[in-house]
């Protein structure tokens, strides 16, 4: 055994963990940790300078600070980390605005991730024959970004305790965006400005410098990857409603990428869209989606659009880092009044687009050739958004949507008429009422809604002329004082259920569907049309079957109930009589 291999087993045992737990902290396959203990293989030097700052430098004893923590399994995901180094970042913060300080943390995740991401192909470049690892081409050859020397994260770090690492870090980004023309206009560039206190940043970056980087094979779903989200998430849920703006809770796009699946086991694949794309969570969530069932990311191609400049610069940085090649246009812009995207037929479209929008321009938009189903009000965008969905897909093509409670059943301005259209010309395909609190920006209760053009589809068993309504009401958990969030279990359920119903050849449970009361039903057109067009689950799915077999008979619980009633009234006639004779005390006798 060599003394690496030596040096990597001692620590391991000292810290008591597993290969396998080793393994997972520095995202390696275990295997490969196996291997180094066995002295078949050597770590890269990405991957030894991970293993030093975890069991210590060879030699040394592991020092006990640098136990790693057991993870936390309160939620059944390993995200203790992710959430002790959010905890760390917030404190840097002090009085520093959420909306102002997530531009400087997600900028300095993003950095990071660039700059280890390059080291790790300047290391393979300097294996190769032939090959210059400062060649920029070199890196364009391989897809991957090229990090001049002033911007790569060992300079920055060595700077952090400088006053003037501010003004280091805005020159790394402009020399980044230079150099990458992907992402000109898309870094942070202001972190010299006196506001930003130079001794925190330098202790910001040190905090963000002990996030590592796993191997190639695992970029999309690396630490860093999942830093990034994870910091999106606890920054919208710091700003409230304005975070609402750019993020999507997880649980609600995981529910939508499950059950629209834009991606199946016979390869199919396609072209994913999504007009309002936030910080880009339907795009992550799609691809990761596509990984677990076996599939590459390159199976699909991603649009999306944005209209606010600071969300599609983290959209953009967010897709980077998950190494998406997403077309998301050259800048940010309005969907309706430019369409980045106009002549796209998309596979599946999937969005959270704004609620409920009163100034969104219709005036300028009379006659347009989205409106197929009806001209939207000009004091509400969602029928605008919904057919703006519509024209973009394909022949075959679905999607999935959120939407305000109140779009399944208003009346006004034409809303109905155009309901009516979609569930006519068979278009709606699933309805699912979600539970109320899943929102950073709103309280309030929503809908998904799922559309397909067209219900004979040979992937899926021949439903025209019929809706699956699914009650989600009572599903989810709180997981703080005014924040609820679906379940893995829940998420499944309404999955399955939704696959069940459609026949999905490749996803659907084995249980074939069935009506369940209070939960779902599977309607007609006729029975919406006896309701007028309405597309709340509620009024479909019926009051859920209560087993009331050890229920106490009706007498018995009347004879109860009424002696209960006569003490409370017995009690009413004595605290009346209590409250007359105090008043009589102080001479107001009535």
């Amino acid at each position: 055994m060599t003394d690496v291999a030596n040096w990597i087993a001692s620590g391991r045992k000292a810290l008591e963990l597993s290969p396998t737990q080793l393994a997972e902290k520095l995202d390696v396959a275990e295997s490969d940790v196996r291997a180094w203990e066995a002295g078949e293989q050597t770590p890269t030097v990405v991957q030894l300078k991970a293993l030093q700052g975890l069991i210590g430098a060879p030699g040394s004893a592991p020092s006990p600070k640098a136990k790693p923590p057991k993870p936390d399994k309160s939620d059944g995901r390993d995200i203790n980390f992710e959430r002790k180094l959010f905890q760390a970042a917030d404190k840097l913060r002090k009085n520093m605005d959420a909306a102002e300080y997530k531009h400087v943390v997600l900028g300095l995740v993003f950095l990071k991730y660039i700059s280890d991401a390059f080291e790790e192909v300047h290391e393979a470049l300097q294996d190769e024959p032939y090959a210059d690892p400062e060649d920029r081409d070199e890196y364009r050859a391989k897809n991957a970004f090229w990090v001049p020397p002033d911007a790569r994260w060992s300079y920055l770090q060595a700077n952090a305790k400088r006053p003037t690492i501010g003004k280091l870090i805005d020159e790394a980004m402009f020399s980044i965006e230079r150099d990458n023309k992907s992402l000109k206009g898309v870094l942070p560039k202001q972190y010299n400005r006196p506001a930003l206190d130079k001794h925190t940043l330098g202790e910001l970056v040190d905090l963000i410098g002990t996030i590592g980087l796993g191997g190639a094979r695992n970029r999309s779903r690396d630490i860093l990857g999942r830093v990034y989200e994870y910091f999106l998430g606890e920054f919208a849920s710091a700003e409230g409603k304005k975070g609402g703006q750019f993020y999507t809770p997880r649980s609600v796009v995981r529910t939508l990428v499950e059950m629209l699946a834009p991606y199946s086991a016979d390869g199919r694949g396609g072209r994913v869209y999504d007009p309002c794309c936030g910080s880009g969570g339907m795009f992550v969530q799609s691809e990761e989606f596509i990984e677990e069932h076996g599939g590459s990311r390159r199976d699909i191609s991603v649009y999306g659009q944005e209209s606010n400049p600071t969300t599609w610069r983290l959209a953009k940085m967010n897709l980077a880092i998950r190494g998406i090649d997403a077309n998301l246009g050259g800048a940010h812009a309005d969907t309706f009044h430019n369409d980045l995207h106009p002549d796209l037929k998309a596979d599946y479209v999937i969005s959270n687009p704004p609620f409920n929008s009163s100034d969104w321009g219709a005036d300028r938009l009379d006659g347009d050739a989205r409106w197929k189903y009806g001209k939207p009000p000009a004091n509400n965008a969602n029928y605008a958004w919904i057919q703006h969905f519509v024209h973009h897909l394909a022949p075959n093509g679905m999607a999935g949507f959120v939407m305000a409670n109140g779009s399944m059943s208003t009346q006004t301005s034409g809303e109905g008429d155009i309901r009516q259209s979609l569930v006519e010309r068979d278009m709606v395909d699933c309805m699912v009422a979600l539970p109320g609190q899943l929102f950073y920006s709103t309280q309030i209760p929503v809908c998904l809604w799922f559309l397909a053009n067209n219900k004979a589809d040979k992937n899926f068993r021949e439903r025209r002329g019929e809706v699956l309504f699914i009650d989600a009401r009572k599903m989810g958990a709180m997981i703080s004082r005014t924040q609820r969030e679906l379940t893995d279990a829940d998420i499944q359920k309404i999955a399955d259920t939704y696959h069940a119903w459609r026949g999905d050849q490749t996803l659907a449970p084995a249980e074939p569907y069935e009506d369940i009361k209070g939960y779902c039903k599977s309607a007609t057109v006729e029975e919406i049309a006896e309701h007028n067009y309405v597309l709340t689950p509620g009024r479909y799915v019926g009051i859920e079957e209560v087993d009331v077999s050890d229920e106490e008979p009706f007498e018995e619980k009347m004879e109860r109930l009424t002696d209960i009633l006569a003490g409370q009234f017995e009690e009413a006639v004595r605290l009346e009589e209590r409250i007359r004779e105090n008043l009589r005390g102080v001479g107001y006798g009535i």
